[in-house]
């Protein structure tokens, strides 16, 4: 098998964290390869993510001095995955950054994002994305437009099925005004948060006008089944920054918590009105949403 030209961020992070594994056991690249029985050029383009790694190898280099068998056991199951799902057939058409957004979703068991100008992409409705999109910065086709908004509504199906994932989303009350030129679109669009906030897997809180300066920079945490393994995605308009590494993750982790202690409770639509006694999540979206009916 020839080397890959363009790895994807899950096989990036894999070379990644064999390169941890291999400098937390104190191995050089050479001694590395003699541990795993293999030559010692192959370990600079499996630390690439060109290449791949088998399991009994990656066990081999584990034992000189990872003794995590449950991260040991999710890093070989990252390295044997094979990167194919509902995505795939988007791969000639969309950027690589969303198709590693969407491999990275489809293997989480929580996502944490905080967005302070939108409604998060899991939540939005069509007629919301396709507003968006309209609006956004970039020049696009009528069809780029379209692709675009199909594949983030295809997102949105890690929140159905038997075992979805678990969305805890902090979204600025300034996210909740926009008009978009209708109406018609914001209205449906509260109403689909309120609805959403009705599964036991969402949390939604909201960050009023009247709370703390906010932090200006949307971001999301995608949390798989071993935590260590997660990213944070920082959003630019250019380029958004993934991010795997420790430090970053405790960063960020601890920065939600900050937004969650500030931001209103979460929604609750099962609560009657006369239980909103105090100001909350969801007695600001049906504010808002009272004049657009």
């Amino acid at each position: 098998m020839g080397l890959r030209a363009n790895p994807t961020y899950r096989q990036r992070r894999y070379g990644s964290e064999i390169r941890a594994v291999r400098e937390g056991a104190g191995l050089t690249a050479t001694r590395a390869a003699e541990v795993m029985g293999m030559n010692a050029s192959h370990i600079s383009t499996v630390e690439s993510g060109r290449t791949g790694l088998s399991a009994d190898r990656l066990r081999l280099l584990a034992a000189a001095g990872c003794e995590d068998s449950t991260y040991v056991e999710a890093l070989v199951e990252l390295g044997q995955a094979d990167g194919k799902g509902w995505w795939t057939e988007y791969r000639e058409r969309a950027r690589p950054s969303l198709l590693d957004l969407a491999e990275l979703e489809d293997a989480a068991t929580e996502v944490i994002n905080y967005e302070p100008l939108f409604v998060p992409g899991l939540l939005q409705t069509r007629a919301y994305a396709a507003a968006i999109h309209q609006c956004g910065y970039a020049r696009a086709t009528s069809q780029e437009h379209e692709l675009a908004v199909d594949f983030r509504m295809q997102r949105q199906r890690v929140l159905a099925g038997e075992r979805p994932t678990h969305l805890h989303a902090i979204v600025h009350e300034a996210a909740l005004h926009p008009s978009l030129g209708d109406p018609g679109i914001m209205r449906e669009q509260l109403q689909r948060l309120i609805e959403v906030s009705r599964l036991p897997h969402v949390t939604l809180q909201v960050l009023p006008f009247d709370g703390p300066v906010p932090f200006g920079t949307s971001f999301t945490l995608i949390v798989p089944s071993v935590r260590r393994l997660g990213t944070v995605i920082v959003s630019h308009i250019e380029k958004s920054l993934y991010l795997g590494d420790a430090e970053a993750l405790a960063r960020y982790e601890e920065l939600f918590a900050s937004l969650r202690a500030v931001a209103l409770s979460p929604v609750d639509a099962g609560v009657p009105p006369e239980g909103h006694a105090t100001k909350d999540s969801l007695g600001l979206i049906q504010r808002l949403l009272y004049p657009l009916l």
